[in-house]
């Protein structure tokens, strides 16, 4: 089994892939009008707006109820992620070192998900990301 996408079902779906664009620096591939997907290296970020949801069992999924999920995206520096990011989107916790050897920032998205950055700090962190 590979793990291959994440899908968020958005509200506002363009202020969704407008965040998640300028976050990941990819360009979202809009393959319905109601229906986006961002392809990176690791896997892709689908969002679907809320009328997706009928597709598949209405009342199944909603918008800006995630109080569970952190989405997090492995960047090469996350000091200067965050220097780029700061201005233009909520941040929930600055920089930070974490007790197993990742260094992270938090960000909250458009409908309240939350978006982690981090770079693995500690050799052991940086063999445990060195296949992935």
């Amino acid at each position: 089994m590979k793990f291959a996408s994440t899908r968020l079902v958005a509200s506002d779906i363009k202020s969704m892939v407008a965040f998640y664009e300028l976050v990941t620096g990819y360009r979202a591939s809009w393959l319905a009008p109601v229906f986006a997907e961002i392809v990176t290296p690791g896997a892709s970020l689908a969002i679907g707006s809320a009328e997706t949801v009928a597709l598949f069992r209405e009342g199944s999924a909603e918008p800006s109820a995630n109080r569970t999920a952190i989405l997090e995206f492995m960047v090469s520096d996350v000091d200067a992620e965050f220097a780029r990011l700061k201005q233009q989107v909520t941040v929930v916790h600055e920089p930070k070192d974490l007790p197993w050897g990742n260094r992270t920032v938090q960000f909250s998205d458009p409908e309240g998900t939350r978006v982690a950055l981090y770079t693995p700090v500690t050799e052991a962190a940086r063999r445990r990301f060195a296949d992935r």
